[in-house]
C-alpha cells in the first residue's frame, strides 16, 4: 500500500449562484486544486466525483453530465455518493486509486448546486423512507433531526443554550472564511429568537441551501514530493453505514461515527485521539450535530461537548480548534461538498497557509468527518504533516 498524500486544494465560494451550472462549479474548483499544486490537467490520471443523489440537483445521471467539468473527459473516472458524507468519504475513495497503485495522482472533485431544482429537494426525501412503516407518518429530515435533537438534549440533560453557542462560534468563525456564505457576529440570544422549524431546532441552528464545489489532488510519495515541500498526508480512513431503520436505534449517539473513526485512527496509529489529534472539522449541517459528532469522534466523553465548548476548549484559539473554517452552519452546505470544504481547511491548517483563520502553533494532525444518506452514515479522513509509518 503506497503512502498518498494531498498537494493540492481548491474551492469556489458558497453560495446561491444563478449563473454558473454545475459543469462550471466543479471545473472552477478543479482549476482552483491544480492551480495551487501547480499542476495541469494533464499530469492527473484519474478523477473522483463526489455528488450526492441526483434529486438534490434535479439531473438525471450527473455523474455521466458532470464528467467533463471535473476534469474527467478521456481519463479513467468513478462517481460516488453517500448523501452528506460523499465530500469526506470521496477523498478516501480517491486515496484508494492511488495508494493501490493503479494511479499516481487523481483529482477528487465534490459538488452541488440544489438552489436551481424545483421543486425543491426535500420533496424527495419523503421517497427514502419505508413505504410501509414510515412513509405514511410523511416525514422530513428536518423533523427528524429534531427528534434527535432531542433525544441527544434529554439523555444528558442539555440545554438549548448550549446548542446554540455552536452556531455562535462557526458563524464568526466563517466571518474570516474568503468562501463564507452566512459569516456573521450573533449571540445565543439571537440564535434563540430566529424562527423555530421544528422543535426544538432554530432556523440560526441550521445550514443554508448552498451551491458550490470543492477539490482536492491526491500524490502518490514520489510525486508528491516532486511537486510539493509541504505534501498533507492521508494517514487514516474509514467509514460505517449504520441500518436505515432510524426508528431501530437510540438517537443520542452516532455509533456509525464511532465506529469510522476508528477504523481511521487505528490505520493511522492513533490511540488517544483527544491527545493526538490537533484540528477537527466535524460535520455541523445542524448546531447540535458538531456537538453529537465530537463525542462519536472520540473528541469529547459522551453528553460532555458542550461544557467544552462553553469552557473555550474548542475555539479557534482553544486547545482542540473545531471547525475554524466556519463549517456549514456559517460558510455553507452544498451537501457533497461540504466534507471537502473542510479537508480543504485541514490542508492549509496544516500547511500554515489559513490565514487570519490559522490556529496557533503548529498543529500537525487534524480529522475531518461527514455524514448523511438516513442519519446512518460516517465517514472520516485523518491528515497530517507526518507521513503515515
Amino acid at each position: 500500500m503506497r503512502k498518498v498524500a494531498i498537494v493540492g486544494a481548491g474551492m469556489t465560494k458558497f453560495a446561491r449562484r444563478a449563473l454558473e451550472t454545475p459543469k462550471e462549479l466543479a471545473w472552477l474548483a478543479a482549476r482552483a486544486a491544480l492551480d495551487s499544486a501547480e499542476m495541469r490537467r494533464e499530469q492527473i490520471d484519474c478523477v473522483v466525483l463526489g455528488s450526492a443523489p441526483d434529486a438534490f440537483d434535479g439531473l438525471h445521471m450527473k455523474g455521466e453530465y458532470l464528467s467533463d467539468g471535473c476534469g474527467g473527459w478521456r481519463k479513467p473516472y468513478l462517481r460516488c455518493y453517500v448523501g452528506g458524507g460523499t465530500g469526506v468519504y470521496a477523498v478516501a475513495q480517491g486515496w484508494f486509486q492511488v495508494a493501490s497503485g493503479m494511479f499516481d495522482t487523481a483529482l477528487v472533485v465534490c459538488e452541488e448546486k440544489m438552489s436551481s431544482c424545483r421543486p425543491h429537494p426535500q420533496a424527495a426525501f419523503i421517497t427514502i423512507f419505508d413505504n410501509i412503516t414510515e412513509q405514511p407518518l410523511k416525514p422530513n429530515l428536518l423533523w427528524i433531526f429534531a427528534l434527535e435533537q432531542n433525544r441527544y438534549m434529554q439523555v444528558h440533560g442539555i440545554t438549548l443554550e448550549e446548542i446554540a453557542q455552536v452556531a455562535v462560534k462557526n458563524k464568526r468563525n466563517a466571518l474570516a472564511h474568503p468562501a463564507a456564505q452566512l459569516g456573521a457576529e450573533l449571540t445565543v440570544k439571537d440564535i434563540l429568537a430566529s424562527e423555530v422549524m421544528a422543535w426544538p431546532v432554530h432556523r440560526l441552528m441550521v445550514s443554508p441551501t448552498s451551491d458550490g464545489a470543492a477539490a482536492v489532488i491526491l500524490a502518490a510519495e514520489d510525486v508528491a514530493r516532486r511537486v510539493t515541500p509541504k505534501p498533507i498526508w492521508i494517514q487514516g480512513v474509514g467509514w460505517c453505514l449504520d441500518t436505515a431503520y432510524w426508528t431501530n436505534r437510540d438517537l443520542f449517539y452516532p455509533e456509525y461515527v464511532e465506529k469510522a473513526a476508528w477504523m481511521a485512527y487505528r490505520m493511522a496509529g492513533v490511540r488517544e485521539p483527544r491527545k493526538e489529534i490537533n484540528i477537527a472539522e466535524p460535520y455541523d449541517p445542524f448546531a447540535y450535530k458538531e456537538l453529537h459528532h465530537l463525542e462519536g469522534l472520540q473528541l469529547a466523553p459522551k453528553g460532555q461537548a458542550p461544557k467544552l465548548l462553553s469552557d473555550g476548549v474548542f475555539d479557534r484559539d482553544g486547545d482542540l480548534p473545531v471547525t475554524p473554517s466556519g463549517g456549514l452552519l456559517g460558510v455553507g452546505n452544498p451537501i457533497a461538498a461540504a466534507g471537502t470544504m473542510k479537508i480543504c481547511e485541514l490542508f492549509w491548517q496544516l500547511r500554515g497557509e489559513a490565514g487570519v483563520r490559522q490556529v496557533p502553533g503548529k498543529p500537525e494532525r487534524g480529522v475531518a468527518q461527514a455524514w448523511g444518506d438516513l442519519m446512518q452514515v460516517g465517514t472520516v479522513v485523518v491528515v497530517g504533516t507526518k507521513e503515515p509509518q
